[in-house]
């Protein structure tokens, strides 16, 4: 097999008389099996060299006189004469193999520095934020892939769920699809990708540095045989090494950490929007009644003004009812607007658009009573059930790996290398080199401080984020407890205000009593029973934070068709 390789443009040939005579002789030359080209050597004086350049003939892989071979990158080129003295064939070969080594090494080397460096190589590739890619970024979702994608959701506290679109969606449905596509998940998402590159950065050793230099013979003493004399040194700082290990575990902690702080982002703004479901529900349920009080004072109100017509009720009647209309249609308004914002804070907490619109399953009740797991079952095992706890503890881990990283960081920087050389009279060298950094000063002080200050931190924050979650579960329970026991409060009283509005509703149609009394006893009911909406809406409020708290899921109460 023949191969054409890169051209050697020049050979220089050193060429002993090794007669003894004193005269001169030639010697024909047969390079890459070409016997046509011949090189004539002129006649040179007993014991000196003469160095000849010779016409330029290319290198092929198999050849009698010739043999090229390139292993690993490194060129070799031998020349076999047999014709000359073995001292005469070792000069002739080493002078051979040099130059010739020396000029295609140049020319391979940088192309396979340029190859190497080229393959290596990142492109750039623009993003253009443009009103389309907005735009499709926040489209609406299909609802088949939000179905596929909710039976497929893989968390450490959500479960999979199965989506009805006909039965309306459930709080523990809106947590799952709020996991799924909100935008402000996608930028937290995102640094996933940067701890990934950081350890991925982490495990990358420092390249290997290269020097040349080329001696030109510029004036002096010139003799002939003087040369170009060339330096070429290799070095490398292994100061890497000793700080790798410490790096990567310090930088593979950190992406377990950011995973969980994630995981703990997605879990409260799932947390959020079954919150907001259970707003809508207490604010539709609280502009229910409103409106059914408003209707009702409105039709009090025109039979009011029937019988002041005919005279069966005085002035007085009449401005007590107006007063009373006026004050339930305001506050028909008032839950108006609110319930207008659940609704645009449910759907932001989704992550659709404001124009979408969002049926919600008409089986969500807002509960009396929640059952709970005692205190001693929540504070046990809260460490490793808290997303915030876990991921917090691994940025700890982290930061014990750079504080170890800063300490290796004091060993002396070291730098090894070897550095080959020609001088301009053809002797040639080659030596190692090595480099280290005096410790006198600079000790790596400053950083060893930061990093033990920064596990200092961490660790304190730690310790009161346990304080703190333990504190805040006891108080969700206690407040629990006691919003059940206002509920029940609450709820013994309605029949009793009730009783007494039908009771006020005889007597004011019979005369006995004034309207102004019987207005009080209805606002008083309507009243009671909005509150009785507002203590369930900071019941499931309350339990929703000892999820928090507890790092625990427990099922939406009164809830069908959610799983």
């Amino acid at each position: 097999m023949a191969k054409d390789n890169p051209q050697v443009h020049f050979l220089l040939v050193s060429v002993p008389n090794d007669r003894g005579d004193g005269r001169a002789m030639s010697k024909k030359y047969e390079i890459a099996g070409q016997p046509n080209v011949s090189a004539l050597v002129d006649p040179v004086p007993r014991g000196t060299d003469h160095i000849k350049q010779l016409a330029a003939f290319p290198l092929k892989w198999i050849s009698d006189n010739v043999d090229f071979q390139r292993r690993r990158f490194a060129l070799r080129v031998e020349l076999r004469r047999n014709s000359f003295s073995s001292a005469a064939t070792i000069s002739s070969r080493q002078q051979f193999r040099v130059v010739a080594l020396t000029r295609l090494s140049v020319r391979c080397g940088l192309w396979l520095a340029l190859l190497a460096e080229f393959s290596g190589c990142a492109f750039y590739h623009s993003l253009p934020l443009t009103g389309d890619a907005v735009a499709n970024a926040l489209r609406k979702p299909q609802w088949t892939t939000l179905q596929v994608q909710a039976s497929e959701i893989k968390h450490p506290l959500l479960a999979p769920i199965r989506l009805n679109p006909r039965a309306g969606l459930t709080p523990d449905g809106a947590a799952v699809i709020a996991v799924l596509i909100n935008p402000s998940l996608r930028a937290t998402r995102d640094r996933r990708q940067i701890a990934t590159a950081e350890l991925f950065q982490a495990g990358i050793l420092p390249n290997p540095q290269v020097t040349g230099s080329l001696d030109f013979v510029t004036g002096g003493t010139i003799v002939p045989g003087l040369l170009t004399g060339y330096g070429v040194g290799v070095s490398w700082d292994i100061q890497a090494l000793i700080q790798l290990a410490a790096k990567k575990a310090a930088a593979r902690a950190g992406v377990e950490s950011i995973d969980l702080d994630i995981a703990w982002t997605e879990w409260q703004i799932a947390q959020a929007a079954k919150l907001a479901v259970y707003r809508v529900v207490s604010d539709e349920a609280q502009l229910a009644r409103a409106n059914d009080v408003d209707s009702r004072l409105s039709q009090n109100l025109e039979t009011m003004r029937q019988a002041v017509s005919a005279h069966a009720k005085t002035e007085l009647d009449l401005a007590t009812a107006e007063s009373a209309r006026q004050d339930a249609h305001a506050i028909v308004l008032v839950l108006a607007q609110d319930l207008a914002h659940q609704k645009l804070a449910l759907k932001k907490a989704l992550g659709v658009p404001a124009d979408t619109v969002i049926r919600l399953n008409q089986n969500i009740a807002l509960p009396s009573h929640v059952s709970t797991p005692s205190l001693a079952q929540l504070m046990e095992g809260i460490e490793e059930r808290r997303l915030d706890l876990r991921a917090l503890k691994k940025g700890y881990e982290s930061q014990e790996e750079k504080v170890r990283a800063a300490i290796l960081a004091q060993f002396p920087k070291i730098g090894i290398g070897f550095n080959p050389a020609s001088d301009t009279s053809n002797v040639h060298t080659i030596g190692p080199a090595v480099t280290v950094d005096l410790p006198i000063f600079d000790r790596g002080q400053g950083s060893i401080a930061f990093e033990r200050a920064t596990r200092q931190k961490l660790y304190d924050e730690y310790i009161n984020r346990v304080f703190e979650g333990r504190s805040d579960v006891a108080t969700a329970l206690t407040d629990i407890r006691s919003l059940e026991e206002q509920i029940a409060a609450a709820e013994t009283a309605l029949p009793i205000l009730q009783h007494l509005v039908d009771v006020y509703g005889t007597a004011i149609n019979q005369g006995n009593t004034d309207a102004f009394s019987y207005y009080s006893a209805q606002n008083n009911l309507n009243q009671k029973t909005i509150q009785i909406l507002k203590l369930k809406q900071q019941l499931i409020e309350t339990r929703i934070a000892l999820e928090l708290a507890a790092g625990r899921y427990f099922l939406a109460p009164n809830t069908r068709g959610s799983r």
